[in-house]
């Protein structure tokens, strides 16, 4: 299974990339994605939904034109159908002999339940049912479907078939385009937030289901086995009698509690070999680590926030408080017993297994997570408390909610730097395994019911109003704990650094963005305030930084450009040290932004700074939010720049490779790297074509 998932993986991204280079073509194959998912078998097997997905991003991304794809795809997904419906008409009902109907009834009869409700209904909805979608055409043609009226509806539901599965994927890769280039690094943090959501709800919701449609011939099979194991079986039958009510969810906590326990002995002894960061670990601190912006830090603090005891403590106070009031004493021990020994246990855990901490986490963070543990624990044996009360399709609702809550908490601590992946995995399965123990002995002595809604409504709502309340207090002191560490400075000759060294420092902001539109084109040696005044003296102004408050006038459609605030950006989870603006032609506007390098320079360890030149365009997006959009190409605002600085001392240089042009600015006190190289800098040349107003000017240093 391993193997045939890297194969599909690579398949899969093979195609895309050769979608993506070849646009015209493209439409060969998307009629083919499109016209497999149609035809009867084949469409229980193609995975049309993430493919199309993904060219409705390159179709946002400007790789492909939008109504040819949707046409080749409404053309595919019609020509699938119709011989589909063929293959229908020609066997009609002998399609059930043939494999792999004759193995799996299932995949005919539930298309031939819907067929029967509304035939020409049914081939609209069909198409939007992965299971179903395959087989109700087919299911037309066995049932004799007058093939004119079989063709409308065949062609309505291919147009809006091809819509809805493109559009999304087209809208994303507009929004990314537009976005990514001001705020990138949100944009990951948020589409990978939604999938963690997304993955917890799929897990939580697919087990559940599977676990129900599966434990009947489970205990079946265990009471058969019973009679033949006396002594074994009367105890098993005894925890799982098929005639008692609670039976079926005890299996499934006996199966999950087998798995689930496997799993966390294997984690913990792999920790324990390691005796340091697993290869995955330190991948997604690295990938966490350079995700770290502003605009997400905060609200990653504030749901990091929801795991601690602030929080929790109360709304699990408040709903023991009233089970006690209601003399449900066996609810109130056992929920007590959970959280005590899972703590006991984790704390001691924490102070055996010794582990390196990430970096920027503080003392008390360790394997497994405590915070994601009591978490899970809380929120996890509250579900399992209500559940057990709930009709049976409402069962799942509450694990849902938990298994959110848990996994925004465990994502937001990955984040900040608290946890390593292993510490979060470790806690969430520890925690779940502890509730499955606990649940399974709850379950067996609990026998008297009780009205979950207002124990619901007083569990739930004190956590909301704690959140409300402790989450956004403090932020800034919160957020201290999870700085990461500094880096380690390099020490450069000045002189050196001006003649040529200059190149050791990064040549573009970080491989997320274009370098054609964050060059790092700047560098400045020396203190920040000479040039601010310089450049303020000549029209330039100083942005604070925005965070949230400012970023809402994004969303104010009748705002002017000018009230809209510029996003800020960072350099290795560094915010810019100085951001400067200089209103250019209407609706454009020039930026410098200025981040603290990682070199210093000697003698007299003077701080040295690397900057962007931007040109920004204002322009509202989807009608709804204005960004300043920064532009290709080597960039206007580098010349404005230039005119600015006089009298400080600079020169022109060029990178060998991209020819990106880099100024080089000295604004040390009594012009130091000047005075020793006075007769060095020979005129440049910036032959850049693309910039004339800059090629014009002399180059020298001044």
């Amino acid at each position: 299974m391993p193997t045939y998932n890297r194969g599909m993986n690579s398949w899969i991204d093979a195609t895309l990339e050769w979608i993506g280079h070849h646009p015209t073509l493209a439409g060969v194959v998307i009629f083919a994605i499109a016209f497999s998912d149609a035809v009867i078998v084949l469409g229980a097997i193609v995975p049309a939904l993430p493919l199309l997905f993904a060219i409705g991003v390159l179709i946002g991304l400007g790789q492909i034109n939008g109504p040819y794809a949707v046409a080749c795809a409404t053309l595919g997904a019609f020509v699938g159908d119709a011989l589909s419906f063929w293959v229908g008409h020609r066997w009609g009902h002998q399609l059930h002999a043939y494999w792999p109907f004759r193995r799996y009834p299932q995949l005919l009869e539930r298309g031939e339940l819907l067929f029967r409700r509304n035939a020409f209904k049914s081939i609209l909805i069909a198409r939007y049912v992965g299971a179903v979608r395959p087989f109700v055409p087919a299911i037309a043609g066995m049932s004799h479907m007058p093939f004119k009226r079989y063709l409308i509806a065949s062609a309505l539901a291919c147009i809006s078939w091809a819509l809805l599965f493109l559009v999304p994927g087209w809208v994303l890769g507009t929004a990314y385009d537009a976005v990514a280039a001001v705020a990138g690094r949100l944009f990951v943090v948020v589409a990978l937030l939604a999938a963690v959501i997304g993955l917890a709800w799929a897990m939580v919701l697919y087990s559940y289901r599977w676990s129900a449609g599966h434990l009947d011939a489970l205990l079946a099979r265990l009471l058969e086995w019973s009679h033949r194991h006396p002594v074994l079986g009367n105890w098993s039958v005894s925890v799982f009698d098929p005639r008692r009510r609670e039976s079926v969810p005890l299996a499934m906590m006996a199966l999950m509690l087998l798995l689930l326990g496997w799993g966390w002995f294997v984690l913990l002894m792999v920790v324990l070999a390691h005796g340091e960061p697993l290869r995955v670990d330190l991948a997604v601190h690295d990938l966490m680590l350079a995700l770290r912006n502003p605009l997400a830090d905060y609200p990653m603090v504030a749901l990091a926030s929801l795991g601690d005891w602030q929080v929790l403590l109360p709304a699990i106070a408040a709903a023991m408080g009233y089970l006690a009031w209601r003399r449900r004493w066996m609810a109130v021990a056992h929920w007590v017993i959970a959280l005590a020994f899972g703590l006991a246990l984790t704390q001691l855990l924490g102070a055996t297994v010794q582990v390196v901490r990430p970096p920027a986490a503080s003392s008390g963070f360790g394997f497994p997570s405590v915070a994601v543990t009591m978490a899970t624990i809380g929120f996890g044996f509250f579900a399992l408390l209500i559940a057990r009360e709930l009709p049976g399709r409402r069962r799942v609702w509450p694990y849902l909610v938990s298994g959110a809550i848990v996994s925004l908490i465990g994502f937001a601590r990955l984040y900040l730097g608290a946890h390593w992946l292993s510490d979060v995995v470790g806690g969430m399965l520890f925690g779940i395994f502890w509730l499955l123990v606990l649940g399974i002995a709850y379950r067996r002595r609990a026998t008297r019911a009780f009205w979950v809604k207002p124990v619901s409504w007083i569990f739930y709502g004190v956590f909301l109003t704690c959140a409300v309340v402790f989450a956004p207090r403090n932020l800034g002191t919160k957020l201290a704990r999870f700085e990461p560490p500094p880096p380690l400075l390099m020490e450069l000759p000045a002189n050196d650094w001006w003649n040529g060294q200059w190149r050791l420092l990064p040549a573009r902001r970080n491989e997320f963005d274009d370098d054609q539109r964050w060059p790092l084109d700047v560098q400045l040696a020396g203190p920040l305030a000479p040039l601010q005044r310089q450049l303020e003296a000549r029209g330039w102004r100083v942005q604070p930084q925005a965070g949230w408050e400012q970023a809402l006038h994004l969303l104010d459609v009748s705002g002017r450009p000018d009230e809209v605030p510029i996003l800020p950006a960072t350099l290795d989870t560094q915010v810019e040290a100085l951001l400067m603006v200089r209103h250019a032609a209407p609706g454009h506007v020039h930026v410098l932004r200025l981040w603290p390098a990682a070199a210093r320079l000697q003698p007299g360890a003077q701080p040295l700074w690397v900057g962007s030149t931007q040109t920004l365009r204002y322009s509202r997006h989807f009608s709804l939010i204005g960004l300043w959009y920064p532009l290709r190409g080597v960039d206007p605002a580098l010349s404005a720049l230039r005119q600015a600085l006089d009298p400080l001392p600079y020169r022109l240089e060029q990178r060998r490779r991209s020819q990106v042009p880099v100024i080089l600015i000295d604004s040390t006190s009594g012009n130091a790297l000047r005075q020793e190289d006075k007769d060095n800098a020979a005129p440049q040349t910036d032959t850049t074509a693309s910039n004339p107003a800059a090629s014009g000017q002399s180059q020298q240093r001044r």
